[in-house]
């Protein structure tokens, strides 16, 4: 319902600083968690994202309402974005630029995902591109290379990237 998404994105307001309000929620799809008890479905937190994005965003706003924070739930909505990406067999990414808690959510789960990808998956082949990764894990290009550069074994070596690190302290 357009009014119950458009509360959505007020309540977001109040506790995301660089959160932009549109009156238009027709553009968006709404996703919401909810914790489950003998008394109904109580919200603990949502996410929204383009019906039609051309750039390949799979999440415009992740909300885990404050009181429910550090249950893992941010990290739950963002993998189930990622999982609706794969389902639709798209890469995605979230919109840019990312805020601070932005990057704080995501570049864990990034680097997790792609080093469990790397580390179950580099026996079945010598050699793998960016875009194999990408294309496993739904995980847009820039961001793979983002979080490898962030862990620090990512290498550029003319032209080409190479994931320069040993098995042991993947």
């Amino acid at each position: 319902e357009r009014q119950y998404c458009q509360n959505l994105c007020y309540i977001a307001k109040l506790f995301l600083d660089h959160k932009t309000l549109y009156f238009d929620v027709d553009p968006f799809l709404f996703y919401v968690l909810c914790e489950v008890d003998e008394r109904g479905y109580h919200p603990v937190g949502y996410y929204s994202k383009e019906k039609y994005s051309d750039v390949g965003y799979n999440l415009a706003c992740i909300l885990t309402f404050p009181s429910h924070q550090r249950k893992g739930y941010g990290r739950f909505l963002i993998a189930f974005s990622y999982e609706l990406s794969k389902k639709e067999e798209k890469v995605g990414s979230p919109e840019k630029p990312m805020s601070d808690l932005g990057q704080q959510a995501y570049i864990p789960y990034w680097t997790s995902t792609i080093v469990d990808f790397l580390l179950n998956e580099s026996n079945e082949s010598k050699s793998m591109s960016i875009m194999d990764i990408a294309k496993k894990t739904s995980i847009m290009a820039e961001d793979i290379i983002y979080a490898l550069n962030t862990l620090g074994i990512l290498k550029f070596v003319n032209g080409v990237y190479f994931i320069s690190a040993e098995r042991k302290l993947l």
